[in-house]
């Protein structure tokens, strides 16, 4: 029978074949036993600490050792394959794209710079809809250039700290879109439910709490969850099929076990995503009991017009993303998950400017004012 020896290099346990020992006992002129002798008195398994055999095979340590880090370490770019499969498509991809980004990054603008400008707008619904679409065009910035370079190679290559910056700031906009749009649903449901009541209720104070929390969590989110899934190692392929910088795509090709990291990802999911979308429904269920209550046959089919139009936003953005982060290594296919990604990061950003304010008549009216201001100027 072979025995099988080993030996102690920085506090782990190493096997060597009988040949390499062999041939470090030939270099030992102490050795009081021949190798034969050896065979047969030595147990079955056991660790040797002598220096020479330390020495002799210090180099093969190091080698193995270092050839294991290396290969641990040895991404230091990813591949996005984006819509390559469909080569035919993206020209067109690229022009549709490019056109949702602009029209996108103009509408959150616009909102942004009416609520600034005019002060009758400067209470908390209007101040939570500037930081929506503060959010909103951030969140596009992020995703879409990155998209729309993909859209023009076959292959696009991005080192792994540009994948990593671009994820953190994905989870960063993304969380806090989400405990934002929990915070809006609850001022709109004070103000429809409890009118007389609602300064009181959504004061100054309030307000500030409920904003900085939002942002608080989104840092927070970011900065767990693209600290941990950076510590994984990756070892290869770095092919990921995706068009954008995401933890359930890059999630794949960790070479480590991430079922911890799961377990959290499907908590976090129901925490950060389901746990303020149910309540954003409760909200409106509310406020629809609300709005039954009102004499006027036009202002109840108006408000329900509203509401139906918050919640399809509401629930494009929050169930595609469930569907996405609840289970990182999910069975959809890789076209199915890109469809889900762009829903809550193409579609959303360009809807809300359109649900949330180009439909308010207060906001119509603050657009035109402003608009009749600047062609005064521009007259005089």
């Amino acid at each position: 029978m072979v025995n099988i020896l080993g030996y102690v290099f920085a506090d782990k346990l190493y096997p060597l074949s009988d040949h390499i020992l062999e041939d470090a006992f030939l270099f030992t002129s102490s050795a009081k036993n021949t190798w034969g002798e050896l065979q047969t008195q030595t147990p079955s398994y056991w660790t040797v600490t002598s220096s020479f055999v330390y020495n002799v095979h210090k180099n093969d340590i190091l080698a193995t050792t270092g050839m294991k880090r290396q290969n641990q370490s040895s991404v230091v770019e990813f591949i996005l394959l984006g819509f390559s499969n469909f080569p035919e498509l993206q020209e067109q991809l690229f022009g549709v794209f490019l056109a949702v980004y602009l029209v996108t990054l103009m509408g959150n603008a616009i909102i942004i710079v009416i609520i600034t400008l005019e002060q009758t707008l400067h209470v908390p619904m209007y101040l939570f809809l500037q930081n929506l679409s503060v959010v909103d065009m951030s969140f596009s910035a992020v995703i879409m250039p990155e998209m729309l370079v993909v859209l023009t190679r076959e292959k696009t290559s991005i080192s792994f700290v540009s994948y990593f910056a671009q994820m953190y700031f994905i989870l960063f906009f993304g969380g806090t879109e989400c405990f934002l749009l929990g915070a809006m649903a609850y001022d709109r449901f004070a103000a429809i439910c409890h009118p007389l009541s609602y300064p009181m209720i959504m004061n100054k104070r309030v307000f500030m709490k409920l904003l900085i929390t939002s942002w608080a969590l989104g840092f927070m989110l970011g900065t767990v969850q693209t600290s941990w899934v950076s510590s994984f190692p990756f070892c290869g392929p770095n092919e990921i099929n995706h068009i954008s910088c995401e933890t359930p795509a890059v999630l794949e090709l960790a070479c480590a076990d991430t079922f911890l990291f799961e377990i959290y990802a499907f908590t976090g999911t129901i925490l950060i995503i389901m746990v303020p979308f149910v309540l954003i429904l409760l909200s409106y269920i509310w406020i629809l009991f609300a709005i039954l209550r009102m004499p006027s046959a036009t202002g109840r089919q108006k408000a329900f017009s509203t509401c139906a139009s918050h919640l399809t936003s509401v629930t494009l953005f929050y169930g595609t993303a469930s569907m996405t982060y609840l289970q990182p290594k999910s069975g959809y296919s890789p076209e199915t998950k890109k469809l889900m990604s762009l829903s809550y990061s193409l579609l959303t950003p360009l809807l809300n400017p359109l649900i949330y304010s180009f439909r308010n008549s207060e906001m119509k009216r603050a657009l035109m004012k402003l608009w009749r201001r600047r062609v005064d100027l521009h007259t005089f």
